[in-house]
């Protein structure tokens, strides 16, 4: 009876796949919105609107505990570092997705390694000692305070059974009462959208290998669908959503190639490297140019990731990044300089852009969309050796650390000459301890380090290094801040950066650039790509919003989408993803939210295929709902 019993359900199984997947996705979606709802319920509860932002440590600590967390000092240092300045409320989701509430399961675990003999208690003395003295240390009132637990201490004994419902209790119903608040207050239940599921608008799943998308593929008009029961989403019902459906084919399928001018070879040519690093809020820093032309000239240029990879035919992991480049014309007596163009046109791993430049001073602003430049999760690895001493009790890079160094150099090297100059060293000091070298200190250097013309050699910042380890008696501990910065893991593999190059090509004239500034996205790059997308992309009207609008930009590598709000209050727009099939989205998030301030532009989301080998679709339903 058992077996024909599973044979049945197998057979059940394989008659209604869809209809357990389309199950599954419910149940996911649900999760999602309701984890994204008590995210809003907390942050509510600290601040007016989800607009605002975090601006302190002390208020990361009271927002993550309002949600039922109880963060400690190393996890606040983790994601409030020296260089936060402010947090929002998507990186503030973020966290939340990592650092999970506590278990009653681990809570014991960590009781058990102290209660040896599994009694159920403590005594107070044993974890007096502890809790003072150890790991996260408590002061001596907040020690007092957990003593004097009436219903989990007595006889001088921690019940931490007790102890552990309590904590989870109280844990509980901290996000309780920022639900009830945000319930309470009928602003903010308005803002409250994700929390039931309606039925959204039916519409059509086009076939995966449909022929290369075209402007046409923006469907506008919801159609109805092919099953005859209707598609249940999480995207609520309401004349003010807009639906949006774009096919794309794998890369692997196109056959275009670099189009470069024929007599490229013939062209004044210049470099510069550079390099997206990835903040522990999840904002993106890179080197910014200038690049100053003399006179009317056509312009060919190229950014692409910086292989640095040593082996042959192994790529470095950071290759797959997306890159682009953003050109801005410096006006007169106006700090907004003017959007000319950006690589739009992509060959591999390359994008690029021709056209012509008149005479002027140019901003050449790198991007990324943050798909694929994300946080790992850290494996649990021990830390990979620096230094070592040899025989005679000196001390030595390790051939790992001292590989690591050169490709570092490499990076930092933005010319590409093989040297540092002053002005580069200054990227790398300003990246790795904020403060810049100055004249008298790279005088220092000079004397003390190998040079060439002036210019850090390769030997010389290795050398530079090993000092560092030397003055801290082989405590690497200053270097693994160096390298984290910089972007690379215990591993010594670098996970949370990606170098990139520049090239351009002048016909009738020299063009100069140069690095002058490093810094994450500013209101100059982001109001570039709103104009980018809205400027290229196709618009869409929200129905009963007029003054809403939905712009989505679709090139080869991404979809783009920006919202833009021209009414006299804010608009809060639920984008739901579901139905994509093969996508990642910058926000990490299959539903989320934007609110957009009165008379403004916000980016949406940028999203690209998981597996470029692979057709991919875009859909996306986007609601007003607040």
């Amino acid at each position: 009876m058992a077996s024909l019993y599973g044979s049945n359900a197998s057979l059940s199984n394989q008659k209604h796949p869809s209809s357990d997947r389309d199950e599954r996705k419910k149940a996911q979606a649900s999760e999602e919105e309701l984890f994204y709802a008590s995210c809003r319920a907390a942050y509510l509860t600290v601040f007016k609107s989800s607009l605002d932002s975090i601006t302190s440590r002390e208020q990361l600590c009271l927002v993550l505990q309002h949600a039922g967390r109880n963060p400690t000092n190393k996890i606040l240092s983790k994601y409030w570092t020296a260089r936060t300045r402010e947090l929002h409320f998507d990186d503030f989701c973020i966290i939340l997705k990592k650092e999970k509430a506590a278990t009653k399961t681990e809570l014991l675990k960590a009781f058990k390694k102290i209660d040896l003999e599994s009694k159920g208690y403590i005594f107070h003395d044993t974890l007096s000692g502890i809790l003072a003295g150890k790991g996260e240390k408590m002061s001596p009132d907040e020690v007092r305070t957990v003593l004097q637990l009436t219903d989990v201490n007595s006889n001088g004994r921690l019940d931490y059974n007790k102890f552990c419902d309590r904590f989870l209790e109280v844990c509980d119903q901290c996000t309780k009462t920022a639900s009830d608040r945000m319930e309470s207050d009928n602003k903010a239940k308005r803002q409250q959208f994700g929390s039931q599921t309606d039925k959204s608008p039916e519409r059509s799943q086009s076939p995966l290998s449909k022929p290369r998308a075209s402007r046409s593929d923006l469907d506008t008009t919801p159609k109805k669908a092919e099953s005859k029961s209707p598609r249940i989403s999480s995207a609520r019902s309401s004349k003010a959503t807009v639906s949006t459906v774009v096919n794309m084919v794998a890369a692997d399928t196109k056959t275009s190639k670099l189009a470069e001018p024929t007599n490229l070879q013939d062209w004044n040519f210049a470099l510069s490297k550079g390099c997206f690093f990835l903040e522990e809020n999840g904002d993106v820093t890179s080197h910014h140019y200038k690049m100053h032309v003399p006179q009317k000239t056509s312009v060919f240029i190229k950014i692409k990731p910086y292989n640095l990879s040593k082996k042959e035919g192994k790529p470095s992991p950071w290759m797959s990044v997306d890159t682009a480049l953003y050109i801005l014309k410096e006006r007169d007596g106006l700090a907004d300089p003017q959007l000319v163009a950006f690589t739009e046109q992509r060959y591999k791993e390359i994008f690029t852009w021709k056209g012509e430049l008149g005479p002027g001073v140019y901003y050449l602003i790198p991007f990324t969309t943050g798909c694929r430049l994300k946080k790992k999760r850290k494996p649990s690895t021990k830390d990979a050796p620096l230094v070592y001493r040899d025989r005679k009790e000196d001390l030595v890079l390790t051939p790992e650390f001292r590989s690591t160094l050169s490709d570092m150099f490499d990076v930092i090297d933005l010319d590409g000459n093989g040297f540092l100059n002053l002005e580069e060293y200054n990227f790398f000091e300003l990246r790795t301890s904020g403060e810049k070298c100055d004249e008298d200190a790279w005088e220092v250097c000079k004397e003390n380090f190998e040079m060439s013309k002036s210019e850090l050699t390769r030997q010389g910042f290795m050398d530079l290094n090993l000092m560092e380890a030397n003055d801290r008696e082989g405590d690497p501990s200053d270097l693994w801040v160096t390298l984290q910065t910089m972007g690379y893991s215990k591993a010594l593999e670098m996970t949370e950066a990606c170098p990139f190059v520049i090239e351009a090509y002048a016909e009738k004239c020299k063009p100069t650039f140069k690095a002058v500034s490093l810094e994450s996205s500013n209101k100059q790059l982001h109001k570039a790509v709103c104009r980018s997308v809205m400027q290229k992309g196709d618009a869409k009207t929200v129905d009963s919003y007029e003054d809403v609008i939905i712009y989505t930009y679709k090139s080869d590598a991404r979809i783009s989408s920006v919202i833009e709000n021209k009414s006299d209050s804010k608009v809060i727009v639920q984008i739901n993803n579901e139905q994509s099939k093969n996508c990642m989205s910058s926000r990490s998030l299959n539903v989320f939210a934007v609110e957009v301030p009165a008379k403004a532009t916000m980016i949406s989301q940028h999203v690209m295929p998981m597996n470029e080998r692979q057709d991919w679709m875009y859909s996306c339903v986007q609601s007003i709902v607040g």
